[in-house]
């Protein structure tokens, strides 16, 4: 009985977009790949040119394409411009 109200509170959990996930806008006229580091695990995102993705929900770093890199909380607002990430 336990275990089958747990799952019911957490499916819906799970099927929840990320609200405060970071937005990261590509303003560039090409695809730019972005280094993901959360937990642990180190991820390459593209990020295809006029595209918008939401990453890093509970936090992360970010490597942009000039090889800053951006501790982000969620929630950050991105763009990617000629390479650099502008936070806003």
């Amino acid at each position: 009985m336990m275990a089958r109200f747990a799952a019911v509170l957490l499916v819906p959990l799970l099927a929840a977009p990320a609200v405060n996930a970071a937005s990261i806008t590509n303003t560039d006229p090409a695809a730019v790949v972005l280094i993901i580091t959360e937990g642990g695990q180190r991820v390459e995102v593209v990020v295809d040119a006029g595209a918008s993705e939401n990453l890093c929900p509970s936090g992360c770093f970010m490597t942009t394409p000039d090889g800053d890199r951006i501790g982000l909380d969620g929630g950050e607002t991105i763009d990617i411009i000629k390479g650099s990430a502008v936070v806003k």
